[in-house]
């Protein structure tokens, strides 16, 4: 399934609702299962899953999407879960890890192969695909970041990587902003990053359940991997482009150690961490881009295989 939240044009954030799409519109799932998010659905369980996707299975007929369902053209995708329970971002590709550092002129860390990494972010502050807004400060050096993120679907503590894809309920597209000069500044006094990544985080448009990307999985021992391409654009200028099987530490692994000796719950976002070249950081140290930083009006357009495009605007909203 590709579960959304979504409203009519004009109507209010606020307002959304559950869905799924099927072919060019929308299976309204909030009057289906009288549930008011996708957050709710993946509280229900597997029990609540398996109801969707009969709801969805139906709606796929000729018979039962003719003429029913909002076309997706006709509404505005918001983030799938828009007000996450928490968030976490990984640190899983060591191309851009090494890149990083490498631009830095500082050593590869050891510490890299020892564990998977992560920091939390701002769960409230969660943007789908449109306007990203922003201020003067975030637009000094303003970035993006190419990721993918899972979304827990079961209650979970001290998971075994070995059984960790199994908590995963689906996958998403995630642009982790980044602020350079605000988090280049808290990050000297070695805390944070903070007011460099606290004010958005963008995923969407839908979220794709692992049955979706089936068909480019990687099993392995120590979770599942997926060949999908990763591609940004910026103004409709390619700028970065990697594969998600390329983390060096699996979505399992990452499990595995953010649920040590603390419980994960449906509607938990953890973001991979930045695929190789996924960032201007990273591609300006490299010189493949020169000193490109994002203002405001650029469109970013942020694609993964079988997880569709999310697309946003910089928008200066205030000093």
């Amino acid at each position: 399934m590709k579960l959304v939240t979504y409203v009519t044009r004009g109507g209010s954030a606020a307002a959304g609702r559950p869905g799924a799409i099927v072919g060019d519109r929308i299976v309204d799932l909030q009057d289906a299962m009288n549930i008011a998010s996708v957050l709710e659905l993946l509280q229900h369980g597997e029990g609540g899953m398996s109801q969707a996707r009969s709801v969805v299975e139906a709606a796929a007929t000729d018979a039962g999407m003719r003429g029913r369902g909002a076309l997706l053209s006709e509404v505005v995708l918001l983030a799938p879960i828009p007000r996450p329970t928490s968030m976490r971002d990984g640190y899983a590709f060591r191309q851009h890890v090494e890149a990083a550092r490498r631009n830095r002129g500082v050593e590869m860390i050891p510490e890299f192969d020892l564990f998977p990494i992560f920091y939390f972010t701002n769960h409230q502050a969660v943007t789908g695909p449109g306007d990203v807004a922003v201020q003067d400060l975030h637009l000094n050096r303003l970035d993006f970041e190419l990721e993918c993120a899972i979304v827990i679907g079961r209650e979970g503590r001290n998971i075994k990587a070995s059984e960790a894809d199994d908590y995963i309920a689906g996958y998403t597209v995630m642009n982790d902003w980044s602020a350079r000069a605000l988090q280049m500044e808290e990050m000297k006094l070695n805390l944070g990053p903070a007011k460099g990544k606290d004010f958005a985080t963008s995923i969407g448009p839908y979220l794709a359940t692992r049955d979706e990307l089936a068909a480019q999985r990687i099993p392995g021992e120590n979770g599942e991997r997926y060949d999908l391409t990763m591609v940004t654009r910026v103004n409709g200028t390619e700028v970065s482009r990697g594969n998600l099987r390329d983390m060096t530490w699996t979505f399992a692994q990452i499990l595995e150690r953010a649920s040590y000796g603390v419980t994960l719950y449906p509607g938990d976002v953890i973001g991979s961490g930045t695929v190789g070249t996924g960032c201007f950081l990273e591609l300006n140290g490299s010189k493949i881009t020169d000193n490109w930083w994002l203002k405001d009006g650029d469109v970013v357009e942020c694609e993964i295989d079988l997880l569709g495009t999310l697309r946003n605007t910089v928008k200066r909203v205030g000093p």
